[in-house]
């Protein structure tokens, strides 16, 4: 009988400890809301960022926005060079390096921009306009633990489709969750 009791306070105590750690796991942000100036949005964008693990900060994820620039275009006749607004889909992966429970962190990412015209980005693609450029993201990320202010700042190269690529610069600001 002594044992039984034993065995069962070892148990209870186990099972809650186990549900206190997974209430702690559910309350780490892994999901991050935020604009974007620069980078692969061109001008500015509104992204989503989480990680393919949803209860984890650190790892591989994903990111998904919509954004707008400005980019030479046409004219009427071949001759012709015009400024239009178009717009960009930046889709792409990162990785994400944090200490357990610090709240800053280094991220690498890739991907591509879709794009609503054909452009030429910055005086690159001036021959070649295209539809799509690709991104590499160096960023340093700011996110807390449990949620909150975020902030992302770095080296966004942007790659052409011509393979031209441009250093350019991105900072963010967003909400943790």
């Amino acid at each position: 009988m002594k044992y039984i009791v034993k065995f069962l306070i070892v148990a209870v105590l186990l099972v809650t400890a186990n549900q206190t750690l997974a209430a702690q796991d559910e309350n780490i942000a892994g999901k991050l809301f935020y604009t974007e100036l620069g980078g692969p949005g061109v001008i500015m964008s509104a992204n989503f960022d989480s990680r393919f693990n949803s209860n984890a900060r650190l790892g591989l994820g994903y990111r998904i926005g919509a954004g707008f620039g400005y980019g030479s275009v046409d004219g009427q006749n071949n001759f012709e060079r015009v400024t239009r607004t178009y717009y960009s889909i930046p889709v792409g992966l990162n990785y994400v390096f944090v200490k357990p429970n610090s709240a800053s962190g280094f991220e690498i990412g890739a991907g591509a921009s879709f794009l609503t015209r054909k452009v030429a980005l910055y005086y690159l693609d001036v021959e070649k306009r295209g539809n799509v450029i690709g991104f590499i993201s160096f960023m340093y990320r700011r996110m807390p633990v449990n949620g909150g202010f975020s902030f992302r700042a770095g080296f966004t190269p942007i790659i052409g489709t011509s393979g031209d690529m441009l250093p350019s610069g991105a900072i963010s600001l967003g909400y943790a969750f």
